[in-house]
């Protein structure tokens, strides 16, 4: 009998994972260990050397307290202490002790794990009950484990691709075999090669519409003959900081019947109630065929995953390179988000932890709103774009930043286009109020003569 994997219909969630209190902690405001999150210092010769962009080694930058792999340092060397606006640890994960014992707890017990790709040697009970926990936190009725984000939507496209192959009469798709892909302007670079890769073998035809504008991708869908249609968008922008229309793109998926792909790399554990995304802070997680998301960013940990239906998930990992030829991710890494305990209960601690610290995602939602009332600019996420224009420029505002004591990238070619360079700042769930306080007086200060 035919699968026809295009047939969106209702399925049913994966079941809960139990979960017993008393087997992990949680807290219910910020700790100390919180800010080492955003704390840092870095020698005096990395700084000057990032001063004049030149890049660090990576062996000089040590902890806020001046801690180097578990020791005080001792030398005579001066260090420069800053506070991180650049990165996408959106919750302060990475520094939670509860996820640092479940790396190291099963470090001990297992080593690296057996290496090897998943479809080989390398899936495990801690991988099976990781994809689990993210398939019921996206409402999804399975899940598939990749080594990295870019993996996983490299895996997606390349795989969707390679259906209008498989369903030609003849050798080669003709042009109403092949499967249309909409794309979003500004969607991730992964995103961007996936398409590539997958328009290599001449069974896909790509339409990229303009940022999220609905009334460009309405008259490319309305003028498309194809029958099989995919949209595929980032759910919320790491480079701009907005979000895609999901209500509008709901409507358009009903009425013209397309798939709908959603990289919620920067939305996963930050938006919706339970952390669930951009889809479950739009109501709209059932319009949603398949989610990407990452755990390298508010989840503090490391790896990509695509949460989707039984059958998307069998036949990605048939079709998927990325994911078939790719080793699987460490069993430590995958236990920093999924914890085995000894106990009868299977506990996600990455996922558990986002959960149920529910402050998190209020305190960083409070960082938005704090940005915008001592600025007047107005933002919609913890994603601020501040576009200065010229390379130069924006070499000059970072280093400004960076004499300041605020850890700021300068957003330059080919990431952004040109003239159009940005310093990019992010806030987390750990900064303060009087964190954003003191850089937005630094910020302003850029304007003044």
């Amino acid at each position: 009998m035919e699968t026809n994997l295009w047939e969106w219909e209702p399925l049913e969630k994966s079941p809960p994972i139990e979960e017993c209190d008393d087997d992990y902690e949680v807290f219910d405001e910020m700790q100390p260990w919180d800010r080492s999150a955003v704390e840092i210092s870095i020698s005096d010769s990395t700084f000057h050397r990032w001063l004049h962009d030149i890049p660090s080694s990576g062996d000089e930058i040590v902890s806020r307290d001046g801690v180097a792999n578990g020791k005080a340092t001792t030398c005579s060397r001066q260090f420069k202490k800053l506070l991180l606006f650049s990165g996408n640890d959106y919750l302060g994960l990475s520094s939670h002790p509860t996820i640092a014992k479940a790396l190291a707890k099963a470090a001990l017990e297992h080593g690296m794990g057996p290496r090897g790709s998943a479809l080989i040697c390398g899936y495990t009970n801690y991988h099976r009950l990781l994809e689990s926990s993210l398939a019921d936190l996206k409402k999804k009725e399975d899940c598939l484990l990749c080594p990295t984000g870019f993996a996983a939507n490299m895996a997606v496209m390349v795989a969707i691709g390679s259906i209008a192959s498989l369903l030609a009469a003849g050798d080669k798709p003709l042009n109403y075999e092949k499967i249309a892909i909409f794309s979003d302007a500004l969607n991730h670079a992964s995103i961007i090669d996936g398409i590539r890769l997958a328009e290599r073998t001449k069974s896909v035809e790509p339409f990229i519409y303009k940022h999220c504008d609905m009334s460009h991708l309405k008259a490319l869908l309305s003028s498309c003959t194809m029958k099989k249609k995919v949209v595929v968008t980032d759910s919320l922008f790491s480079m701009d900081g907005d979000f895609a229309p999901m209500v509008e793109l709901v409507k358009l998926r009903k009425k013209y019947g397309f798939l709908l792909v959603l990289d919620d790399a920067h939305g996963t554990f930050v938006c919706g109630k339970s952390g669930g995304g951009v889809a479950e802070e739009f109501n709209c997680e059932r319009d949603v065929d398949i989610c990407i998301g990452t755990l390298s960013k508010a989840a503090g940990c490391h790896g990509g995953f695509i949460a989707c239906s039984k059958r998307w998930k069998q036949f990605i990992q048939s079709r998927g390179r990325s994911f078939i030829f790719s080793t699987s991710a460490p069993i430590p890494i995958a236990a920093a988000a999924h914890d085995v305990l000894k106990s009868k209960y299977d506990l996600a601690a990455a996922v558990i932890v986002a959960k149920k610290e529910t402050w998190r995602r209020r305190a960083i939602w409070n960082r938005v709103q704090d940005f915008h009332a001592l600025t007047g600019i107005r933002i919609s996420s913890p994603i601020i774009s501040l576009i200065v224009g010229s390379e130069e420029k924006a070499l000059l505002a970072s280093r400004h930043l960076l004499e300041s004591g605020f850890h700021v990238t300068a957003i330059r070619p080919p990431t952004v286009p040109s003239n159009s360079c940005r310093l990019r700042v992010t806030l987390t769930a750990v900064h303060t109020t009087d964190d954003i306080k003191k850089l937005t007086n630094c910020t302003l200060s850029l304007h003044q003569p």
